[in-house]
């Protein structure tokens, strides 16, 4: 079911609007880097959907969550951003999973819906969970008003988008304006995750077998090796707790290991990374 009701006549954009619009969306044709996709939420996303926190998610063939991407210009409290990406409870893999179960339209959940205003259902089943973090964080507002959309089932797999803590209740122009932009989040997005996969070209001849370790793998590896959690990797490197933990396991199959010692272990024999007191080689 749609969370808006059929509208008679199409959306009329404003000039303003429709520069804004075309600004998005030029603007999102080069990104491949999640700096990039930082800057352009901070932007010219902004410019027409004002949000504070934009999680991306990347869906497998089935439909499950495979990496996420959460990006806020205001720093987040560590619980704010594990209501919103973790891994077990996180708000964004359950709103992926139950957006699903419509259309491929705009949806929005509301912590506190209008009394006078009829509330969606599609998304209502979270609205406990929404309204408790509303309630409970020092950082509320992020949790007011969410807008959320996706590519809708894909061979190659989809994607899902959230946008979190609008400051006022998503319209059916909202909804158009993110309609608009799905197809070039959902390849930026595709673009950006397949770079972080994609292998440096320093680390190439460090595996005897296998495909060459990318250097987000490196990254991660080197902190797993100083004792970080995924939840800690994420926070400093600025990805999700979801994402660390996808590069990990595609690293361990890569390396033939099942573990974080053994990964650290088989990482200095291959050195890429350094022995205890020493550094490392000079392919690194």
């Amino acid at each position: 079911m749609n969370d808006w009701p059929a509208v008679e006549l199409p959306v009329i954009l404003s000039k303003l609007e429709q520069e804004y619009l075309l600004n998005a969306i030029e603007a999102a044709l080069p990104i491949d880097h999640p700096r990039r996709l930082f800057l352009w939420a901070q932007g010219q996303l902004q410019a027409l959907l004002p949000h504070q926190a934009l999680v991306c998610c990347q869906l497998d063939g089935g439909g499950q969550v495979r990496d996420v991407q959460c990006v806020y210009g205001a720093l987040l409290e560590r619980g704010v951003l594990e209501r919103l990406t973790g891994a077990d409870s996180g708000l964004a893999q359950q709103l992926a999973q139950l957006w699903q179960t419509g259309q491929a339209r705009p949806a929005i959940l509301e912590a506190e819906p209008a009394p006078d205003i009829p509330a969606p259902q599609r998304l209502a089943p979270l609205r406990p969970a929404l309204l408790a973090a509303h309630r409970h964080t020092a950082q509320s507002n992020v949790f007011a008003n969410v807008l959320v959309h996706g590519s809708g089932a894909l061979a190659g797999g989809a994607t899902f988008f959230a946008l979190f803590g609008m400051p006022f209740r998503p319209g059916p122009r909202h909804a158009y304006f993110l309609e608009l932009l799905m197809p070039h989040m959902h390849m930026a997005l595709l673009r950006i995750v397949a770079g972080s996969a994609a292998p440096d070209a320093a680390v190439q001849p460090a595996l005897e077998a296998g495909r060459p370790v990318s250097r987000r793998e490196m990254e991660i590896l080197q902190w797993v090796r100083e004792g970080k959690n995924n939840q800690e990797i994420g926070r400093i490197l600025g990805i999700s707790e979801w994402t660390v933990k996808n590069h990990l396991q595609r690293l361990y199959k890569n390396m033939g290991v099942s573990n974080r010692a053994q990964a650290v272990a088989r990482g200095i024999a291959l050195r890429l990374l350094a022995p205890a007191g020493g550094s490392a080689g000079s392919g690194i």
